[in-house]
């Protein structure tokens, strides 16, 4: 790689070893001025790893970068941002009971020392708001801000300090499509003017509306580089993954008979006590999948939890295969046919300490199967697990190692096996692919449609819209606590489901 005026960043031969692993391998990247060049790449592929050398947060083992043409070493993120490199992660770092001004005003040196000069800070962040259209009161406390508020906020950080180089990993996972299609807009209008954007994304879609160029990392190497003229999703998919892989899943007509599980007016508080679900009413049939649709925090996390039993009812009644379950214990409601994959891995799908043998019989350890005179049955338990494994395409050394050492997307099998061998007639699946492979994603979609053709009635809670889209009969969108609109398969359209996830009436 030879270095060119038009170059703001170049790496080259980045490596980054890790006990066991080699996380970057001669990998060579660079982003021109006024361009979004992405990163692509499964999870553990080396996105992360590689943009945070380039942050300071970690050294390279062997490699060099060049910034504006010349050799530079970041030893910390203070050097980062000394040279004028910004990033914004997928979890805002911003504290929540302070303004906008406050927040921005944070590690800057101030004219009035050693006070801060808000003033001044509120006069440029309204420069900036104006500049770049992003429309922030600098006087407004964090926590009275939306998501996609708190976003901008992120980004006017950035632009107050002058940075020329931003790297956005993960920027949408918590935005609504229409939020996203806002930050999409400030994000082309910096690149416009110059600046060069690193932009981090699993979402397909995302990556071919925004970028001007593509680099897809695969175990740790680049394996390609394209632009969204020159390719598509299917084969960005198979760069990714090294194989031909199903981006839009087979859905057959759905088969739907009797009424299994009857949520009638509830009322669920949240943890602050206030009503976190306000009187929900909804129905689900054997043989259909009904995708729960809306932006975190609108309750589906505690609607989730008072289905499998996890949290009081407030006010209002369940069923469950015909059986009243609103005071019901968790262990009742799996006797009953309720499978349950939660929304977050570990600790409450898996015990990151336990073998992925443990794991798989965490639920029904006490059924007679896995039981001999009142001991647990060794040889009983290694075969169930050896077949779980089998089935299920776990990717693991053995049933003996601990769950912790696994990838996220086959944490997620494991929890996904152990549910399903269960055969629920009713499965409630929450974020089933948040952060998973492209690969594990396809598998536990074609699972879940394989349930749904044996007639298990599923709950899809997803913030995902593209896998609400691709795998629901019928699409239920929350907002502030209540079922907003329930939309047919054949007539949910993205934009609209986007816009009744804001909370648009019409």
């Amino acid at each position: 790689m030879t270095s060119t005026s038009n170059n703001l960043l170049e790496m080259r031969g980045i490596t980054k070893r890790f006990p066991g692993v080699l996380a970057n391998d001669q990998i060579d990247f660079d982003v021109r001025y006024g361009e979004v060049h992405t990163l692509l790449g499964e999870n553990g592929a080396g996105k992360s790893t590689l943009v945070k050398i380039l942050f300071g947060l970690y050294q390279a083992d062997e490699g060099q970068f060049l910034l504006r043409g010349k050799p530079v070493h970041i030893a910390s993120p203070a050097e980062a941002i000394a040279a004028r490199i910004g990033m914004i992660h997928q979890h805002f770092m911003l504290v929540p009971t302070l303004t906008v001004a406050e927040n921005v005003a944070l590690g800057l040196a101030s004219s009035r020392r050693p006070f801060t000069d808000l003033e001044t800070v509120s006069a440029r962040i309204r420069e900036i708001s104006e500049e770049h259209g992003l429309a922030v009161d600098p006087s407004v406390i964090i926590s009275h801000l939306s998501v996609g508020e708190r976003q901008r906020v992120e980004i006017i950080k950035a632009l107050y300090r002058e940075v020329e180089l931003l790297v956005l990993d993960e920027p949408t996972a918590v935005l609504t499509p229409n939020e996203v299609d806002d930050l999409f807009v400030i994000l082309r209008r910096m690149a416009d003017n110059g600046q060069g954007l690193i932009f981090i994304s699993h979402k397909l879609h995302e990556v071919m509306a925004l970028s001007d160029r593509i680099t897809v990392l695969r175990n740790g190497r680049v394996v390609g580089a394209t632009t969204p003229a020159e390719t598509d999703r299917q084969k960005l998919a198979e760069m990714m993954v090294g194989r031909t892989v199903r981006l839009t899943p087979e859905l057959p007509p759905a088969q739907t008979a009797e009424s299994r599980l009857v949520l009638s007016n509830l009322t669920i508080n949240g943890d602050a006590e206030t009503i976190a679900v306000n009187n929900l009413s909804l129905e689900l049939q054997a043989g259909e999948i009904l995708g729960v649709a809306g932006v975190s925090g609108n309750g589906q996390r505690e609607l989730a939890e008072a289905i499998a039993g996890l949290r009081p009812l407030e006010s209002g009644a369940m069923t469950l295969n015909d059986k009243d379950v609103s005071l019901a214990s968790t262990r009742d409601r799996r006797n009953l046919g309720l499978g349950y994959i939660p929304e977050e891995r570990i600790p409450d799908g898996a015990v990151a300490e336990f073998s992925v043998s443990e794991n798989l019989i965490l639920v029904d350890h006490a059924a007679s199967t896995f039981l001999d005179k009142g001991m647990f049955d060794e040889q009983a338990i290694a075969d169930h697990s050896e077949k779980m494994v089998e089935d299920f395409a776990i990717k693991t050394p053995s049933i003996k190692t601990p769950t912790s050492s696994l990838s996220g997307g086959n944490i997620q099998k494991v929890i996904l096996a152990r549910e399903l061998a269960a055969r629920p007639t009713v499965l409630l699946a929450c974020q089933p692919t948040r952060g998973v492979d492209i690969g594990a994603a396809e598998y536990i979609h074609t699972r879940l449609i394989e349930q749904r053709a044996l007639g298990t009635a599923t709950i899809l809670i997803s913030e995902d819209l593209d896998e609400v889209l691709g795998l629901s009969d019928r699409i239920a969108v929350m907002y502030e606590g209540q079922i907003v609109a329930i939309v047919p398969r054949q007539d949910a359209e993205r934009s609209q489901i986007g816009l009744l996830m804001a909370g648009a009436t019409d």
